[in-house]
């Protein structure tokens, strides 16, 4: 039997998604959540010489749980690996993703798995490298992770998600997996006819979809994604709405090339303004990396652009978590003249063969996939066909009210000695992160931003 883990999100920037976490989760202790899946995975002990070197003691944020820390950073070192798959596959295409959205629609199947196939989720999702070594207690930290991510950021600013269940009415599902799923995640069991009646059960997810991301992303089951043996659909959707620390003027944009290639170049409106933002120019790198702040402050976007002479592949081949956090480190704040294109990108894909390529093989697999904990009877006759993932981006000069600009006019009157440039004509990188804990919420490249230009 057949099942389909779709994950869809939505980001319409200055835009963001999320789940609402429970006010009880985000006080519980361990001791108060009953997690206990059918089957626990513990990461085995190094054996005697080939332990790592241990890293110097880093600074964990303030109120911040040391697990969520690991947490976070695991999802961050999973979201640059599939970038990097991704790239392989589109060498000179747009690109953009939710790596947490990802990582949390696989959490929740990770709830009923065993064996080989959970222990390959464990180490792709790189949720392995949290000290605490249990497979259960991972979903206890993601709680926690959804709590910091999903608060209030600030009244201008809507971060919203939503996960939900859609099971096939002729089964029964392990009430453990269900009360785990509805108790961490939010994600309710809705039965639906798989069997009798998949064209219908299709529509009625993509519906429920397309509500939960405010019409902006419909259709996205393809046809004949869901069939007769499907026996359950894992939907995770997500939504970012923010608005910019320091908005762009109206005024200040202007039709300018923008370089796809060395030979071919587009036209699109460049956005411009001066102002004080935390960047960093990185020589040895061959980068340069730009932070702007979303009101709330703790939401960013971070632009990183190859300079001139660096192809944007190089920089990604290259990059990894360590270098990422240098740059973050190492930026200080400083006036830069930025240039930026105003773009809209959508990116849609199936990440089956992405993650079997990152080892995942055992969950895509009729033969070898191990998951006994989503049945009520533990039947081991479950695999995954499929995961789908659709996303989307526009970057406009929308970002904040009067007040802030006129702060910007008045930092505008300081003498230029330290000012840099900034100018996005060119393919770059960008993160959206919640940048008090470095948990990248969305990445992804634009290569050709000319396409959806409004």
């Amino acid at each position: 039997m057949k099942l389909l883990v779709s994950v869809w999100f939505l980001c319409f920037l200055p835009l963001l998604c999320t789940a609402q976490a429970n006010r009880d989760i985000c006080n519980a202790k361990p001791k108060d959540l009953p997690l206990e899946p059918l089957c626990v995975y513990r990461s085995p002990d190094p054996e005697p010489g080939t332990e790592e070197p241990v890293e110097a003691e880093e600074e964990i944020p303030e109120s911040t749980n040391p697990r969520v820390w690991e947490l976070s950073k695991a999802n961050s070192r999973f979201a640059l690996s599939l970038f990097q798959e991704l790239a392989k596959g589109k060498p000179t295409d747009n690109i953009f993703m939710s790596p947490i959205s990802i990582s949390t629609a696989f959490a929740m199947t990770k709830l009923g798995a065993c064996n080989t196939t959970l222990e390959q989720l464990m180490k792709v999702f790189q949720f392995d490298t949290i000290k605490e070594k249990t497979s259960d207690q991972v979903h206890f930290f993601f709680a926690k992770l959804n709590c910091r991510l999903y608060r209030k950021k600030d009244k201008t600013t809507e971060l919203v998600s939503a996960n939900r269940l859609f099971g096939e009415k002729s089964l029964s599902f392990n009430e453990t997996y269900q009360n785990i799923s509805e108790l961490i995640y939010g994600a309710k069991l809705l039965p639906l006819n798989f069997k009798e009646k998949p064209e219908l059960s299709r529509m009625t997810i993509n519906e429920w979809i397309s509500n939960k991301t405010e019409n902006r992303i419909q259709n996205t089951l393809p046809q004949g994604s869901i069939d007769p043996n499907t026996i359950l659909v894992l939907v995770n959707t997500i939504y970012f709405k923010g608005q910019w620390r320091n908005k762009f003027d109206k005024e200040n944009v202007m039709k300018d090339d923008f370089y796809v290639t060395d030979e071919k170049t587009c036209e699109v409106p460049m956005m411009y303004q001066e102002t004080k933002f935390k960047y960093g120019k990185f020589d040895e790198d061959k980068v340069k990396v730009l932070e702007m702040p979303y009101r709330g402050e703790d939401i960013t976007m971070v632009l990183i652009l190859p300079t001139k002479g660096t192809t944007l592949s190089e920089v990604e081949k290259s990059l990894d978590l360590k270098k990422l956090v240098g740059w973050l480190d190492n930026m200080k704040e400083i006036k830069v003249a930025v240039q930026i294109p105003r773009f809209q990108i959508e990116d849609s894909f199936s990440l089956k063969e992405k993650l079997q390529s990152m080892g995942l093989q055992d969950l895509f697999s009729p033969h070898q996939a191990s998951l006994p904990g989503l049945l009520a009877d533990e039947s081991d006759n479950v695999f995954i066909s499929d995961a789908y993932h659709k996303a989307f981006l526009e970057v406009n000069e929308e970002g904040s009210e009067a007040a802030a600009a006129t702060a910007v006019v008045a930092i505008g009157r300081s003498i230029n000695f330290n000012r840099e440039v900034f100018i996005a004509n060119r393919p770059f990188l960008l993160l959206i992160r919640e940048s008090t804990i470095n948990t990248i919420i969305f990445m992804g490249r634009v290569a050709n931003p000319c396409g959806g230009n409004q």
